[in-house]
Parts: C-alpha cells; sequence; structure tokens
C-alpha cells in the first residue's frame, strides 16, 4: 500500500473511482462532489446564508458563475440544473429506500425536468444513511429531530459515515421506512435529490420542513430548484368542512380557503401529499396531472425499462 492510499479513505477512493466511470464527469465536479459531500454543513450553511462565511464565499461564487463557469440563459436556472429535488409523497419515498437491486435508469427527462443530474443509478441500494440535515443544523433554532436526510445507496453512504461518524450512522431500509413516515406525520416534505457533481444522478432523500430547507426557501424565492411529484391536491367540496387545518399545514402554501370549502392554487400545488394525510374529512386526495410532469415512482420505472428491454 503506498503513501496516498493510507492517507486517502476508502470512501473517497471509492467515490472518485465512481466519478471516473459516470458520464461526462469531469475532475472540477468530483472535487465540487468531494467539498459538498465532505463539508455539507458548511456548504449549505453558505448557501441558505446562515454562516459567518457567506459574505466572504457569495461573491467569489458569483462571480465564477458569472464570468468563469459556462452558463446557459438565466443564472439562476443555471444552478437549479446542477442542484435539484423532486417532490416525492410518502409512497414514492418508500419505493426509493426499499429497492433490492442495482439500477441503472439514465436520462429521465420526463420525471426530473432538468439539462443535468437526471439520472438514478443504484449501486448497494440497501447501503443507506442517516445524516443529521445540513439545512436544520444551519439554522439558529432549528426544527427537530435533526437526523432524517437519507444518503441511499454506494459510494455516497459509506462517504458521509466515514467522513462524518458523529452525525451520521448507518440505518436499514426499515428504519429509512420509518424515517419517511415520522417526517410525513409532522408535514415535512420528502425530496428525492439530483446533483451533477454527485455523478450527475440521485444520491439523498431530503425529509425538511419549509421554516429550515434550503431549496424550499431558492423555490419561494424563484429559484426553479424543486420539481413538483406530478400529482396535484384536489378538494372533495362534499366532504370539506372548510376547518382550515390543510391551509396550514400546506408547506408550500398551496391552499385557502372560501367560506364553503378549501381550494388549491394550482400553480403553487407540488404534490406531496402532506394535505391528504392532514385532512380529517378525507376530502383531499391526490390526482395525477401530466402538466405536473411523470412521478418519480421507481417500481413502475424499473418495470417500464426491463419491457423495453428487446429479447
Amino acid at each position: 500500500m503506498n503513501l496516498a492510499d493510507k492517507i486517502i479513505r476508502p470512501s473517497t477512493r471509492a467515490f472518485v473511482r465512481a466519478a471516473r466511470s459516470a458520464r461526462g464527469c469531469t475532475t472540477l465536479d468530483w472535487l465540487h462532489g468531494y467539498v459538498y459531500a465532505r463539508w455539507p454543513y458548511l456548504y449549505i450553511g453558505i448557501g441558505t446564508g446562515e454562516h459567518r462565511l457567506t459574505r466572504l464565499v457569495r461573491p467569489v461564487a458569483d462571480f465564477l458563475t458569472r464570468w468563469v463557469i459556462p452558463q446557459e440563459g438565466d443564472g439562476r436556472q443555471a444552478f437549479a440544473d446542477t442542484y435539484h429535488g423532486k417532490v416525492v409523497p410518502l409512497a414514492a419515498a418508500r419505493q426509493l429506500v426499499t429497492v433490492e437491486q442495482d439500477i441503472d435508469l439514465l436520462d429521465l427527462e420526463q420525471i426530473i425536468p432538468y439539462a443535468l443530474a437526471r439520472d438514478i443509478i443504484l449501486r448497494d441500494p440497501d447501503h443507506i444513511a442517516v445524516l443529521d440535515c445540513p439545512c436544520r443544523a444551519a439554522r439558529p433554532n432549528p426544527c427537530t429531530p435533526l437526523d432524517v436526510c437519507l444518503l441511499v445507496g454506494e459510494p455516497f453512504a459509506s462517504f458521509v459515515v466515514e467522513h462524518h461518524p458523529r452525525r451520521a450512522r448507518w440505518i436499514t431500509q426499515q428504519e429509512a421506512e420509518e424515517i419517511l413516515i415520522a417526517e410525513h406525520e409532522r408535514g415535512h416534505v420528502s425530496h428525492a435529490f439530483f446533483k451533477d457533481a454527485m455523478l450527475g444522478r440521485f444520491y439523498a432523500i431530503c425529509n425538511c420542513c419549509a421554516c429550515c430547507c434550503g431549496a424550499m426557501q431558492a423555490w419561494r424565492d424563484g429559484t426553479p430548484m424543486l420539481a413538483p411529484s406530478g400529482y396535484v391536491a384536489a378538494v372533495d367540496v362534499d366532504l370539506c368542512t372548510a376547518c382550515g387545518l390543510c391551509a396550514d399545514k400546506c408547506p408550500f402554501s398551496a391552499l385557502d380557503l372560501n367560506h364553503d370549502h378549501a381550494n388549491v392554487n394550482w400553480v403553487a400545488c407540488m404534490g406531496c401529499g402532506i394535505c391528504v394525510s392532514q385532512c380529517l374529512q378525507e376530502a383531499i386526495s391526490l390526482r395525477r396531472d401530466a402538466a405536473k410532469g411523470e412521478p418519480l415512482e421507481i417500481r413502475e420505472l424499473v418495470a417500464k425499462a426491463v419491457t423495453a428491454v428487446p429479447d
């Protein structure tokens, strides 16, 4: 074993090997991915404006984005293309943490409507780590619990556990499901996250609240970092009692009330399904809407991919 092998951690070497085999992944990309995964609390803290270094780093990042790194169109759109999430209702999120085989699904543009990072490539999908949420940890008074971010598959799960032993731990697929269910019951949204620097593919499920989540903050500020689930909420006016609970709980502020029933703001609704589970009258359901894109339902996608393979 040479000196480099003794110094560089096994998970780092595995990350670099995976980057070298990833489509279109440059040295700059994997270095960016290393920094992002190695120092997520610094990275996200600066991104949300909560870290003390924000004033120093942001002007440099803005300069690089505008003048050094090639961009197309609006800089905000370009940034969203490289780091973005797909809203996934609870049932779809549970599918993502119970995969039992390696998966290669490429260029899912109907589901992941971004120019970059839209592959689902799962290696050892039963290797799952939970990490203290960097978005929550960055806030002065964060929502709890902190340990709700799920890293799914390799090389990501091992990298996080090895580099953040005090903030990350291995969990089973059942434990991952339990975290998803508990967060959903708290009214928090699950997002499947993709990043070009993370080998251009799906790597994590964020379970966060509207007050702490950096991606939801960016979405509110006009950066299109989140894609809707492919569903939209629908209200049964005959069952609705206009209690207002759904409007209070909606993390995207997509529901309001008239005198008789709740109304859905179609543009704002991301199809997360929080309102469905919070409605005591069972007056709300999720309905497929082609204008909201295709849902990220891994079992259906795998079944379609298998069917499409010629004999």
